[in-house]
């Protein structure tokens, strides 16, 4: 199974990996592939600059460690990623997770997600 990663699973991957819930075990499945987007990258860059999300380390250092200790399957953001989004209803004022939404409905994805404002857009979801 293939499965988008919002950007608060992956942080609780690192930091508190009972808060996924019942989806951990598919997570630690060998045979799931973790897509983790660069929108989780860019959130988590700008939040930790901004200091709204304290690391042990810097961004730079600290998405790719725990990427390969998760491992991870990086997904850059391509522009028809970008132009998905005028095809959202606004219901999420969020930049980041509208774009996570796009990327999953493009790559036919779920994603797994506590936000409940996601699992509101046309897209599958995986609830924590």
């Amino acid at each position: 199974m293939r499965v988008l990663l919002d950007t608060h699973v992956f942080l609780w991957l690192q930091s508190d990996p009972e808060r996924v819930g019942e989806h951990l075990e598919l997570l630690r499945d060998p045979d799931t592939e973790r897509l983790v987007s660069a929108v989780v990258s860019w959130e988590i860059a700008v939040k930790h600059q901004l200091g709204a999300l304290p690391l042990p380390e810097p961004a730079a250092a600290y998405v790719p460690r725990r990427m390969r200790e998760i491992r991870g399957v990086a997904v850059p953001i391509e522009q028809a990623h970008t132009l998905e989004i005028a095809a959202l209803p606004p219901i999420h004022r969020d930049p980041f997770d509208r774009l996570l939404v796009a990327q999953a409905r493009l790559l036919g994805v779920p994603i797994m997600t506590a936000d409940a404002t996601i699992a509101a857009y046309p897209v599958e979801t995986l609830r924590v």
